[in-house]
């Protein structure tokens, strides 16, 4: 199992979160604050079902004040509890163009179909971390 002091763990996840940040349009909440991939995560969700148990459990977190860090404990918290959550995240193309330019990964087919493929090869990964 694959567990908090891998290497490969920081690495994946440093790309994981690339990936969600790379190219995403900046918006603002109504307080002006600057929405990140977490929100994206969110949005996408709650687009697809109604509650998210990963989503609350990143809530319930109280050390947790940014999104930024939201995000990484949630990619974390998906990678431990396996499913198809970043994947539901990713199948939405109207959303994924509202929060994405044009040259994010996720908008090119091709591209998003590869990163689909290889996020639904890490719920063959055993992932034993502390959340």
């Amino acid at each position: 199992p694959v567990t908090d002091g891998s290497q490969e763990l920081h690495s994946l996840c440093a790309q994981l979160e690339f990936l969600l940040q790379f190219d995403l349009k900046e918006k603002r909440s109504f307080f002006g604050q600057r929405k990140d991939y977490w929100d994206f995560l969110c949005q996408g969700l709650a687009r697809c079902r109604q509650e998210h148990e990963g989503i609350h459990f990143v809530i319930s977190l109280d050390k947790l004040k940014t999104p930024v860090g939201r995000g990484r404990a949630f990619l974390r918290y998906c990678l431990a509890a396996g499913g198809e959550s970043l994947q539901l995240c990713l199948l939405d193309a109207e959303s994924l163009r509202e929060w994405y330019y044009a040259r994010s990964p996720f908008l090119s087919p091709q591209r998003r179909a590869e990163i689909l493929g290889s996020l639904y090869e890490l719920d063959c990964v055993t992932f034993h971390l502390a959340l």
